[in-house]
C-alpha cells in the first residue's frame, strides 16, 4: 500500500471511528439526561448492582478472543466457523450460570429484586457471545464506515427504547429493554453485514492458539476489573441501590469529557511516540508537549466542571440528584490524577515496557482496591471517593517514577509541564465555585455561564505571563508536528502502527449497555507480553497494545 493511499485510510478510518465516537456520547448524553428525569437513583443503583457481578461473567466470555480475531494474519474459514461456536457455546454456558447465580446476587446487596433483573439480564452474555466475534470481523475487515454508523444507530434505537419505556412506567426495566434492544439490532446488522457461516459444531486445533494469545491477558484483565467495579458492589452492599445510582450517574458525567478527549490523543501521540523511541531527546520534547496538552485541556475542563457541579447536575439530571453533584465534584480529584496518568501508559507502551505496566498493576490495583474498603468505612460514599482521588494523585509519583526508570525520560519532563496548567485549575475552581455562588438565581445556567465566565476572567491575565506565553507556542508547535517519519525504517514502521490504530472503538457489553454508561473502559495497553513476544517490541508491536487490552480497563487509568 501507498504512503498516500495508506494515509488516506487512515485518516479516513481515524475520522469516521471518532465520528461514530462523538455521536453515541452524544447519545449517552441525552439518554442521561432525560432518564435521570423519569427514573430514580434506585433505579440505576439496581441495575448497576447487577451489571457489576455480571461484567465477570462478560470477561471470561471474551478472553481476549476480539483482539486475538482482530490480529491474526490469517484467519481461514475453518478456524473463523470454529470461533463461532466457541464464542456461541462459552456465552451460553455462562449465561446459565449467571442465571443460577441470581439468589446469590441478590443475596450479596440483600435485595431480593435483584433474583428477577439478573434472570432478566443473564441472556445478555449469550448475546454478547454472538455479538463480539462477528464486530471483531468486521473490524478486521476494516469497514469504518458501516461500524461507525452502526454504533451510533443501535444506541439511537437503544435509547428511544428506553425513554419510551421509561416514560410508561417501567422503572428499572426500561434500562434493561434499553440494553435488549441495542445488542438485538446490533446482532442483526452484524449478521447481515459479516453473513457468518457456522457449519457443523467443531473445534478445530488450530483455534486454540487464539486463544491462548488471547488468555495471556486474561490475568491482568481480571485485576484491571476487580479494580475497576468493585468500587460499584462495595458502595451497593453497603449503602443501597441509592447511593449507588446517585454515584453510577456521575461518575457517568464525570467520564465523558475525559474520554472525549483522551481518545484523539491517543491516537495522535502513540504512533509518533512509538516511531521516536530511539531518537531520546526528540522522544522527551514529545513527551513535554504531550503533557502541556493534556494539562490544558484537562485540568481547568474538571476544575471548572467541579466548581459548577451543583448548577451542572442539576441542569443535566433535574432535581433529586444533589448527592450526584457533590460525587461530580469530589471526582474532579481524579480526574486530575487519570488525565496525566494518561501519559504514563502512553510511556510504557511506546517505549515497549507493557510487562513492566503489568507488574506494577500488580501493586497498585490492590492498594486502590483498599483504599474502596477504607474509604466507605471512614467517610462512606463521599468518604470512599476522595480515597480514591487522593490515592490516584499519590500514586503518580511511584508510577512514573517506575516507569521511567532506566530510560532516557526524565522526572522534570513530566512534572514541570504540569505545574502552570495545575495553577490555572487551581484559580479557576476557587472563581467559578464561589462567584457562581453569588448569583441570587434558581436558574441553573445563569449559575453555570456566570461561573465558567468568572474563571475564565480570573484565568486570562496569567497569559500575559511569559511561561504561559511560552506554553502556548510549545502547544501550536505540538499540533504541527505530526507529520510523516523521513527514514524508510521509521515509514515503514508509521505504517504498521497506523494500521492497528485504525481499530474501532469495541461495542459495549450488555451489562454496560443496561448500565446506560458511557464507554467507560477504553484501551491503555497491553498488561504484558504474549507468549513468545520479545520484550522490546518493535514500535507496531508497542502500539498495537493500545487497542489489545480491552475496555475491561476503564477510563480511570489508577
Amino acid at each position: 500500500m501507498s504512503t498516500a493511499n495508506l494515509a488516506q485510510k487512515a485518516s479516513r478510518g481515524i475520522l469516521l471511528t471518532m465520528g461514530g465516537l462523538w455521536g453515541r456520547a452524544g447519545l449517552q448524553m441525552i439518554s442521561t439526561i432525560v432518564l435521570a428525569r423519569l427514573l430514580t437513583p434506585a433505579d440505576f443503583g439496581l441495575i448497576a448492582m447487577v451489571g457489576a457481578v455480571m461484567g465477570i461473567a462478560e470477561l471470561v466470555r471474551d478472553f481476549g478472543m476480539t483482539g486475538a480475531i482482530i490480529q491474526a494474519q490469517n484467519l481461514s474459514e475453518r478456524v473463523w466457523r470454529s470461533l463461532l461456536w466457541l464464542s456461541a457455546a462459552i456465552g451460553m454456558v455462562l449465561a446459565g450460570i449467571v442465571a443460577l447465580c441470581a439468589p446469590l446476587i441478590a443475596a450479596l446487596y440483600n435485595e431480593p429484586r435483584l433474583v428477577q433483573i439478573t434472570l432478566l439480564m443473564a441472556p445478555g452474555v449469550f448475546l454478547s457471545g454472538l455479538v463480539m466475534p462477528l464486530q471483531a470481523r468486521a473490524t478486521k475487515e476494516l469497514r469504518f464506515g458501516t461500524l461507525a454508523s452502526l454504533d451510533v444507530s443501535t444506541m439511537a434505537f437503544g435509547v428511544v427504547v428506553g425513554i419510551v419505556t421509561a416514560f410508561l412506567g417501567w422503572g428499572f426495566w426500561a434500562l434493561v429493554a434499553m440494553a435488549g434492544a441495542q445488542f438485538v439490532v446490533r446482532l442483526v446488522v452484524l449478521w447481515a453485514i459479516v453473513r457468518p457461516r457456522f457449519g457443523p459444531p467443531r473445534i478445530v486445533k488450530e483455534t486454540w492458539p487464539l486463544l491462548g494469545t488471547g488468555g495471556s491477558i486474561f490475568g491482568a484483565e481480571l485485576l484491571g476489573y476487580a479494580e475497576k467495579n468493585l468500587d460499584n458492589v462495595i458502595i451497593g452492599a453497603t449503602l443501597g441501590p441509592t447511593a449507588l445510582g446517585q454515584y453510577s450517574r456521575a461518575y457517568a458525567l464525570f467520564l465523558l469529557p475525559l474520554q472525549q478527549m483522551n481518545g484523539p490523543l491517543g491516537r495522535v501521540a502513540l504512533p509518533v511516540l512509538s516511531t521516536l523511541r530511539d531518537e531520546g531527546e526528540r522522544y522527551r520534547r514529545y513527551i513535554r508537549s504531550a503533557a502541556l496538552v493534556i494539562g490544558y485541556l484537562t485540568l481547568p475542563t474538571y476544575a471548572i466542571a467541579a466548581g459548577v457541579a451543583q448548577p451542572l447536575v442539576l441542569l443535566l439530571l433535574g432535581p433529586g440528584w444533589s448527592t450526584a453533584a457533590t460525587i461530580f465534584t469530589l471526582l474532579a480529584i481524579a480526574g486530575f490524577a487519570q488525565a496525566i496518568g494518561r501519559l504514563r501508559t502512553w510511556i510504557y507502551i511506546s517505549l515497549g515496557h507493557s510487562h513492566r505496566q503489568f507488574v506494577y498493576d500488580l501493586v497498585a490495583r490492590p492498594l486502590i482496591i483498599a483504599g474502596y474498603v477504607f474509604g466507605i468505612w471512614w467517610g462512606g460514599l463521599n468518604g470512599l471517593v476522595i480515597t480514591y482521588g487522593v490515592m490516584s494523585l499519590l500514586l503518580l509519583v511511584p508510577g512514573f517514577a517506575f516507569a521511567i526508570r532506566g530510560t532516557f525520560v526524565r522526572g522534570s519532563d513530566i512534572v514541570l509541564p504540569i505545574l502552570r496548567p495545575a495553577v490555572m485549575a487551581m484559580v479557576a475552581f476557587v472563581a467559578s465555585y464561589f462567584v457562581s455562588r453569588l448569583v441570587p438565581s434558581p436558574v441553573a445556567i445563569l449559575e453555570i455561564l456566570v461561573g465558567c465566565g468568572a474563571a475564565l476572567v480570573c484565568v486570562a491575565p496569567l497569559f500575559l505571563l511569559p511561561g504561559y506565553r511560552r506554553d502556548v507556542a510549545r502547544i501550536l508547535e505540538f499540533v504541527g508536528r505530526v507529520r510523516a517519519p523521513k527514514t524508510p525504517k521509521q515509514q515503514e514502521e508509521a505504517e504498521a502502527i497506523l494500521e492497528e490504530e485504525l481499530e474501532p472503538i469495541e461495542p459495549q457489553t450488555f451489562a454496560e449497555a443496561a448500565e446506560s454508561e458511557p464507554l467507560r473502559r477504553e484501551p491503555e495497553g497491553r498488561a504484558h507480553p504474549r507468549p513468545g513476544e520479545p520484550t522490546a517490541p518493535s514500535a507496531s508491536t508497542a502500539a498495537s497494545g493500545a487497542g489489545l487490552l480491552r475496555r475491561d480497563l476503564r477510563s480511570r487509568d489508577r
